[in-house]
């Protein structure tokens, strides 16, 4: 197993790739304090995964939430070793209309979490010493851009720099920084939004070369890697699941579904 023995946490780890990476990370021998605001969900996850997994309920946008869960991992498992920061949320809007509260609310959640979370655990690792790993959610979003989706857009490259910048300044701690930008993956919301029109799923598969959304578990394993010691070499980089979506400057033909 290649996360044996070592100590998770998982911001927005309740539902969708979050919880497909807090079972990965399980699988894989990690004991993990998982965080989200979806109380019902993250309760169901920490009883199905039993005394491997701790659910908190919180606001990952709050200081003293982020030291709570840090300290949840240190004192319920003895340490911290990897930290993934997935929380995330999107606001639809044009730019014209958009709300500055609506803008401040996705910063919030997407960017200003990952700082607070990412400073509180790095701490925590350098003041045990032995470095670690920490891991931030982006998007192929970060490079391209929707334009009815400002705040989110905005919030995914300022990820990918977060990464950068965190990546040169904890290095002489041996904590590297890495970041996951995945294309489009099969969520239940992603399903619903996209492949319940036939319209949404034409636009959608024609720009992505292997032609299928990517599953949750595709993106887990993205972080099972960069978590562990197979990455040891990696850090400051992004690694972008999308099927090819960043590769194509055209369209490609969609077989009809079944």
């Amino acid at each position: 197993m290649k996360l044996q023995d070592r100590v998770a946490l998982v911001t927005g780890g309740a539902n969708g790739i979050g919880a497909a990476c807090v079972r990965r990370f399980v699988l894989e021998g990690a004991r993990v304090v998982f965080a989200d605001r979806d109380e019902a969900a993250g309760a169901a996850l920490a009883a199905e995964l039993g005394a491997s997994a701790h659910f908190v309920a919180g606001d990952v946008t709050a200081r003293a939430f982020a030291q709570t869960c840090v300290d949840a991992a240190v004192e319920r498992f003895g340490r911290l070793d990897i930290l993934l920061n997935n929380a995330g949320i999107t606001h639809a809007s044009s730019f014209l209309d958009l709300e500055e509260a609506d803008f401040d609310r996705v910063l919030g959640v997407n960017l200003k979490s990952y700082f607070l979370f990412g400073q509180a655990a790095a701490r925590s690792m350098v003041a045990r010493g032995g470095g670690g790993s920490i891991i931030h959610m982006s998007s192929v979003n970060a490079i391209l851009a929707i334009p009815d989706q400002v705040p989110y857009v905005v919030s995914k490259g300022a990820v990918n720099q977060l990464t950068r910048v965190m990546a040169i300044g904890l290095a002489p701690h041996d904590i590297r920084v890495n970041a996951i930008g995945p294309g489009t993956i099969a969520t239940e919301l992603a399903r619903r939004a996209v492949m319940g029109s036939p319209e949404a799923r034409e636009k959608l598969l024609s720009r992505t070369p292997l032609r299928r959304l990517g599953e949750p578990d595709e993106v887990a394993r993205v972080a099972v890697f960069l978590a562990g010691d197979d990455a040891s070499y990696m850090t400051g980089q992004t690694i972008y699941p999308d099927g090819g979506r960043l590769a194509l400057n055209y369209t490609v033909a969609v077989p009809e579904s079944d």
